[in-house]
């Protein structure tokens, strides 16, 4: 029996190109190791329609304290995403072995 969702899912179109991007580059490399990726990832954002405050904030300078949830999937990944009432708004999804100094500044 499948538990009733928590929590709706929105992606920002922002996230949307992020994830793009990140399966469009590993693709050139290896179109099966992207095809998993991509599976992983949306799968991991999937799940935050349960549980959703499972996993810590996000501490930095520049972010608002307790505002954004951290979960990190494929050991690369970051994604961060609100959660506002019953809605979880993801908002970014980072490669991590990539310069994401712009999102703490």
């Amino acid at each position: 029996m499948k538990n009733k969702p928590q929590y709706k899912v929105i992606v920002s179109d922002r996230a949307r190109q992020m994830l793009a991007g990140h399966v469009q580059f590993l693709t050139q490399k290896s179109p099966t190791a992207a095809r998993k990726v991509k599976k992983n990832l949306m799968d991991a954002i999937r799940s935050l329609n349960q549980m959703a405050k499972r996993f810590p904030f996000l501490e930095a300078e520049f972010i608002p304290p307790n505002k954004y949830h951290k979960m990190f999937v494929e050991k690369w990944y970051l994604i961060l995403y609100q959660i506002k009432n019953q809605t979880v708004y993801v908002d970014y999804i980072v490669d991590c072995r990539q310069s994401y100094r712009w999102l703490v500044r």
